[in-house]
């Protein structure tokens, strides 16, 4: 070994060296390290920010600040790699050498240099951030790993998320964390005053609890954040600090070793945490590279020998991101995320097919869409009429939303046909993810406004709103509009109506009907249904066809071509329910299974007729 080299920029973490002093970005103001909250670790704090400084106080002065040599950023800048490599190549044999970086530019050029002086036959022993890493592999950036580019969005389990580290920062984040994610995060907290500082069965009984929690959660889907207490307990020297701090890691490796649920994804924070949770508790001796997280956090699968081959393991450090980071990284591998009808209905326009919008009345009805999206891996709508809601109540609506949340694929829950501003304007504070207004029977110009006041109400909530022009024949839930009463979806009166309501998904009438169809089939009116998708897709405003039920294959498929992305369903799944009651199954348990089983397939054969069966990631 020719020369120790200290590298510590790491762009990501906000780590510059400038003129030999290391700075920590703190917004837009960079701290000196050793006045930051990092240099006051207990076990492994520093005073010094001047690197040649650092090095004496860390070997104890074995290594004098003056005998240090460093590669400025003007060298870098303006001798590019030769006089890297002339540098390194003139250094004493054993001695240290500080590189100064602001820049990802810089960190290229010094590993340029250094592979030159390799070439020459020199070799360096290097202690750096992953930005050098990084630079010296010669790795090009790119977009962060989400769950659907490793294929792991059927996992039926939760994620793992352990904190160990107690850095200030971390507390933060993890306070933000909760913050954001406490509707769908189970959280479990560790006292490292049991764990480290009482008898062992006192410190058993607690790693045993949590175990027995966590397996609960996970099993059940619940995205689990396993955190020590945030009060920092220190010793009275370094040392005995660092035992606490042994103790504590040592316990958050037992429980990892225990807990039996195979994890969707593991992300363990802290330096120290995520290398023994993936060596000692896990088993890991190697693992693939999968790409990062976020700018800064290492995401791998692990390896074969591991306790759980493949999973994705998220390294964070303690000292990377802002206050939302953590939680940024959680989200977007939440086992629970709730797509908005939005995207839901973006995609579709996107992959040319639509979503289902399914009517269910009772626990039966929404299990069987839950049910069939999962088998049939497609989005789908969980659909609420005014009626239903009448019957069902609030907590109709919750059984919706807790099944779109639990459930393994994107759905989402929308209340249909809102024919009164004050069930509307209820129907916004349940947790709905979208509304039709329903406003069809009235003048058009009363239409606009109806629909413009609970459109502007709705968009505050982030909530897609769904108008009807036109009016369609038939009966739906006991309401019927007799066929004198039918009109068709005017294109010009359409212009008008998406730009003054500004509503997100417009219901046509173009000869569609609630209900059956007359013995004579359906009459559609696809020449009204392109010139209709033509000035919504301008507009960028996505259009919905009532009365799916009953529509050949042929003509769905040519609504689809058309520009259809969502179709509303009920009279062939209500059906369905009602044939089912006719069997001789007298058992309620039976009878309940064999009409979720009766819906479940209708549902199924209508996701495949949609084009959405296989998309749902």
């Amino acid at each position: 070994m020719d020369a120790w080299i200290i590298c510590p920029f790491f762009l990501e973490g906000g780590r510059y060296t400038i003129n030999d002093i290391h700075y920590v970005a703190d917004s837009d103001r960079l701290i000196p390290a050793g006045e930051t909250e990092f240099a006051r670790d207990a076990a492994f704090g520093y005073k010094s920010s001047h690197l040649r400084e650092w090095v004496e106080e860390k070997t104890g002065g074995r290594i004098p600040a003056r005998s240090v040599a460093s590669i400025s950023i003007q060298l870098l800048r303006k001798g590019g790699p030769d006089a890297v490599c002339e540098h390194l190549c003139n250094l004493e044999k054993g001695s240290t050498c500080i590189v100064n970086a602001a820049s990802d530019r810089d960190m290229a050029v010094f590993a340029a240099g250094m592979i030159q002086a390799e070439v020459k036959g020199k070799r360096f022993l290097c202690r750096t951030a992953a930005s050098f890493v990084s630079a010296r592999l010669g790795i090009i950036r790119k977009a962060p790993v989400l769950p659907n580019d490793l294929g792991i969005n059927g996992e039926r389990s939760g994620g793992l998320i352990v904190v160990g580290s107690y850095v200030p920062k971390t507390t933060k984040q993890v306070e933000e964390l909760k913050s954001q994610c406490g509707h769908f995060l189970k959280s479990i907290e560790i006292s490292v005053e049991k764990v480290a500082m009482r008898s062992t069965k006192e410190r058993q009984d607690e790693i045993t609890r949590t175990v027995e929690i966590a397996d609960i959660y996970l099993r059940s889907c619940k995205d689990t954040l396993i955190l020590t207490s945030r009060k920092l307990i220190t010793g009275k020297t370094p040392s005995e600090s660092l035992e606490i701090n042994s103790k504590a890691s040592s316990a958050l490796v037992e429980i990892v070793q225990r807990i039996t649920t195979r994890p969707r994804y593991v992300l363990a924070k802290g330096g120290i945490t995520s290398s023994d949770l993936a060596t000692k508790a896990l088993g890991a001796r190697c693992a693939k590279i999968a790409g990062q997280a976020l700018p800064g956090v290492p995401l791998w699968q692990l390896g074969p020998e591991s306790k759980h081959p493949e999973v994705p393991y998220i390294v964070f450090p303690g000292n990377v991101g802002d206050s939302n980071a953590l939680a940024e990284v959680v989200k977007q591998w939440a086992s629970v995320r709730i797509s908005s009808t939005k995207e839901l209905l973006h995609n579709a326009e996107r992959g040319g097919y639509a979503i289902g919008a399914f009517n269910v009345y009772n626990l039966e009805g929404v299990q069987a869409v839950v049910a069939a999206a999962e088998d049939e891996g497609s989005p789908a709508i969980l659909q609420i009429h005014p009626s239903a809601l009448k019957q069902g109540g609030t907590p109709l609506v919750a059984c919706c939303i807790s099944a779109a949340e639990q459930a393994t694929v994107p759905i989402t829950v929308h209340f249909d046909h809102g024919s009164s501003k004050q069930e509307l304007l209820g129907a916004l504070e349940l947790g709905f993810h979208s509304v039709m207004v329903d406003g069809s029977d009235l003048p058009f110009k009363e239409n606009i406004s109806y629909t413009k006041s609970i459109a502007e109400v709705a968009h505050t909530k982030n909530m897609v709103v769904e108008a009807e022009l036109g009016r369609l024949s038939g009966t739906e839930d006991d309401l019927t509009v007799e066929d004198y009463e039918a009109r068709l979806t005017d294109v010009t009166q359409a212009n008008e109506f998406i730009d003054t309501t500004g509503i997100d998904a417009l219901a046509v009438c173009i000869g569609n009907v609630h209900g059956k169809y007359p013995e004579s089939g359906p009459n559609l009116r696809l020449d009204l249904l392109k010139d209709l998708y033509g000035l919504c897709s301008k507009k960028g405003v996505y259009v919905v066809l009532h009365g799916a039920s009953g529509l050949p294959k042929e003509l769905i498929e040519e609504c689809i071509k058309l520009g259809v992305r969502k179709f509303n369903v009920n009279t062939e799944v209500r059906k369905a329910y009602m044939d089912s009651l006719n069997s001789s199954k007298k058992d309620l348990i039976q009878v309940m299974t064999s009409a979720k089983e009766a819906m479940k397939a209708v549902v199924a054969e209508k996701m495949r007729l949609f084009g959405s069966a296989g998309k749902a990631w």
